[in-house]
């Protein structure tokens, strides 16, 4: 009687330890497929006069989407919202594509959000790239992770799709060190993408074949902070895997 009831006993405590372990494995964000998270977005491309539609494509961020590279230079046509419009246009000839750029040169999300309803929101986006992680070092984890919420159940609300970018380099920051701050910023951004179940562009990831030689990741970049078209080429290739 006794082993049976010890029997009983370890048959419940499996059945509550595997109802936990499945309840917590719900709870667990997964990483949005690039292939078809953009699926709506895909098929308006494809569409021909007179059944097609304007489709406007939103960067909000800093200097690197505003195409700044050696400053004060902006070099528009070879930043990656631009090369991002060139790969589309080859992929859809019949689309109509408004690539919009709204970032300013040395502003951080803080900033960005006290904007967004009036430079964002009002080009009513159908995809929007938020692109700010460089310059949040400035204002901190904390701060940066709110007004990355902020804008992004914002534009949730409004049925826009969002793309989240994690930094691209900065030849001053130690990559050696997996606790830096960009690093730091990129992971919250990758949870964040997780937690509202919107897209990602890694950037720090795409440019991680480099960080082992900075005279190599010097050929990537215009300036310490900004890439060169180069540089922007491998941001952009990450984004059109989205309209693929």
């Amino acid at each position: 009687m006794v082993v049976l009831r010890f029997r009983y006993f370890i048959t419940l405590c499996c059945v509550a330890l595997f109802c936990g372990c499945t309840a917590s494995r719900s709870l667990i964000a997964k990483d949005v497929d690039a292939y078809n998270y953009l699926s709506k977005v895909k098929q308006e491309l494809l569409k021909k006069w007179p059944d097609n539609k304007t489709i406007n494509i939103v960067f909000h961020g800093h200097s690197v989407p505003s195409g700044y590279f050696k400053t004060p230079n902006v070099n528009t046509l070879a930043a990656y919202p631009h090369l991002v419009l060139e790969k589309l246009k080859e992929k859809y000839p019949y689309a109509v594509i408004n690539t919009i750029v709204t970032g300013i040169g040395g502003e951080n999300s803080v900033k960005g959000v006290a904007r967004f309803k009036n430079t964002v929101l009002n080009h009513k986006p159908d995809v929007l790239f938020i692109d700010y992680a460089l310059n949040d070092r400035r204002v901190g984890l904390e701060k940066a992770k709110k007004a990355w919420e902020y804008m992004i159940v914002k534009a949730l609300k409004n049925d826009i799709l969002v793309i989240l970018l994690t930094p691209s380099p900065d030849t001053r920051v130690d990559y050696n060190n997996p606790e830096n701050e960009l690093k730091q910023l990129t992971n919250q951004i990758r949870l964040l993408a997780k937690k509202y179940n919107v897209g990602l562009v890694d950037s720090y990831k795409a440019f991680e074949f480099l960080y082992s030689d900075s005279e190599e990741l010097k050929k990537y970049m215009a300036q310490i902070n900004h890439p060169n078209k180069k540089g922007h080429e491998l941001i952009a290739n990450e984004i059109i895997k989205y309209f693929e």
